[in-house]
């Protein structure tokens, strides 16, 4: 499957606090601003990552070899899936809320032997975006997946504070160690955790080799930003997994809730029995919810 990066018209909404952007290309949040038009997410520097906000489908991160295994059959598959690489449908669109659809056809089934139907709603109420995946099943075996968010938030936030001074603060104590990445995979080693208490002080060397790895994560939300300024409050009660990444130097900060992960280094089963698969029965949906509300 070719990788593409296209920008379609973006189908913009708002409310009385926030206004945002989505690219039909990949349901993909382009902006999110405040209520006084200051940018809150990545400044998108080719010279680290031109992404914005992907949407991460029908896996999260990387498979050993890149392939994916179904009855033991061999499919190509690229890091996070393809749903970022593709044109959704717009279904819904009013001031405030907006609605996206990708279905199976040739082209998915190439790498993913399953029909299936992704939809992507985004809408915003007062200072708060909210945004919801639906997978339904309409085939007649269980429909196995992964499933991430993976927005880009802007660092520093636009608000006259030092990178330095961001943090990140959990609601909940998080006392396991975190997962390391090499390769894109999961190794076996487990780092103790970088949190003081429940506060996660941000630096560049946290990410030299790749990303921050709550799995499982004990919190269903997270706040963002610099002491004593506004703050972005990223909450996901669906989600048992979290990321938190960036490229050392780069403006940004992705805090990304996944249900599912890279493959463990040396994996070869099937995917259905990969680590952090889900599976939906026939006729059946699963959803998954995300909000971001700006805090004073």
């Amino acid at each position: 499957m070719a990788c593409r990066f296209v920008t379609e018209a973006l189908i913009e909404i708002a409310g009385d606090g926030l206004s945002a952007a989505i690219n039909p290309f990949g349901a993909e949040l382009t902006w999110l601003r405040d209520g006084e038009g200051r940018d809150l997410m990545t400044d998108a520097d080719p010279a680290f990552w031109t992404g914005h906000a992907p949407i991460l489908f029908p896996i999260v991160g990387r498979l050993n070899g890149d392939v994916l295994r179904i009855d033991g059959v061999e499919y190509p598959m690229k890091q996070h899936g393809f749903a970022r690489r593709m044109a959704f449908a717009v279904t819904a669109h009013e001031a405030d809320h907006a609605n996206f659809r990708l279905t199976d056809s040739p082209e998915t089934r190439a790498a993913y032997p399953f029909p299936f139907v992704l939809e992507i709603g985004f809408a915003i109420e007062g200072a708060t975006l909210m945004m919801r995946a639906t997978i339904t099943n309409p085939g007649a075996v269980p429909l196995p997946a992964s499933f991430g968010w993976h927005p880009a938030f802007a660092w520093p936030l636009p608000y006259g504070h030092l990178k330095e001074a961001h943090r990140v603060t959990f609601s909940t104590d998080e006392p396991d160690p975190l997962w390391e990445v090499a390769d894109g995979l999961i190794v076996a080693a487990r780092p103790p955790s970088p949190l003081e208490g429940r506060v996660l002080s941000l630096d560049d060397s946290l990410f030299e080799h790749d990303a921050l790895i709550w799995d499982p994560v004990r919190s269903d939300r997270v706040s963002y930003g610099a002491p004593h300024g506004p703050a972005l409050e990223v909450t996901f009660p669906d989600t048992p997994q979290l990321g938190i990444w960036t490229k050392p130097g780069a403006r940004f900060l992705c805090i990304e809730p996944w249900h599912g992960h890279a493959d463990p280094q040396g994996f070869a089963g099937e995917f259905r029995d990969k680590p952090g698969i889900f599976e939906i029965a026939p006729g059946d949906d699963w959803q998954c919810s995300v909000s971001v509300t700006l805090r004073d």
